[in-house]
């Protein structure tokens, strides 16, 4: 073996170690706040999505009731408002506003918007996953181990302690929540095998021991001239 391949057998104990220790020390996505446990998450509270249909209702004025639905721009238009934001607002901020546009034709308009039917629940599933994409699912929302299913499982290259959710909060700020993915398949810890909200991405890492494997199969084999089989003569008598 050549004095460079040597040194750099040596030497692989220290790369493996460190690319191990790199991936272990991932940090959190990018202007994303320190993840949170995700057993400790709760989902927020019903934001009207593109596609809801809304019933408005006014109690002393049945006459103006209707229904309507909310357009890809996020806005819904009524008899007497045009142009409301009613996307990613709570059915009770909209009645506000549907009040105040009410008062020019109402002394004191008693509204209230209540969601008649509901747009598909769309989360995303990222990394190292079989089938990575976009599910859209029609009544409760997914869980992480239902989401993580239906994109073909995890890899074998897959962290199974290290997933993350991200979401949007209020004010569209991105939050992450870390899943210990294999506590809630196991049933070690039930509760971390949270649901998800609407746009949520669910995104699985790769183990620092497959970052290891990949260095080793991507870097050191093409550059080390191993050779770990043997020959022999089956005919001594040719020697």
């Amino acid at each position: 073996m050549k004095a460079p391949a040597i040194r750099l057998l040596a030497l692989l104990p220290l790369l493996l170690t460190a690319c191990v220790q790199r991936q272990a020390a991932l940090p959190p996505a990018p202007q994303v706040a320190t993840p949170v446990a995700g057993s400790a998450a709760t989902l927020p509270g019903y934001k009207v999505q593109v596609g809801d249909m809304l019933y408005i209702r006014l109690y002393l004025n049945p006459e103006l009731n209707e229904e309507v639905v909310v357009r890809p721009d996020g806005m819904i238009s009524t008899a007497i408002a045009e142009d409301v934001m009613a996307y990613n607002r709570a059915p009770s901020e909209i009645s506000a506003s549907l009040r105040e546009k009410y008062r020019t034709l109402l002394t004191d308009p008693q509204i209230s918007v209540i969601v008649h039917s509901f747009a598909p629940n769309r989360v995303y599933v990222a990394g190292e996953v079989g089938s990575p994409g976009e599910f859209i699912t029609v009544g409760p929302n997914l869980t992480v181990t239902q989401a993580i299913a239906r994109a073909g499982g995890v890899k074998l290259s897959a962290s199974r302690e290290n997933i993350f959710i991200l979401r949007r909060g209020d004010g569209d700020k991105p939050q992450a929540m870390a899943v210990d993915y294999m506590a809630a398949i196991t049933g070690k810890d039930p509760a971390a095998d949270v649901r998800l909200a609407q746009y949520d991405v669910v995104y699985v890492p790769r183990t620092g021991v497959y970052e290891a494997y990949t260095f080793w199969n991507q870097f050191v084999q093409q550059f080390v001239p191993f050779n770990w089989g043997f020959t022999y003569n089956i005919n001594p008598s040719n020697n």
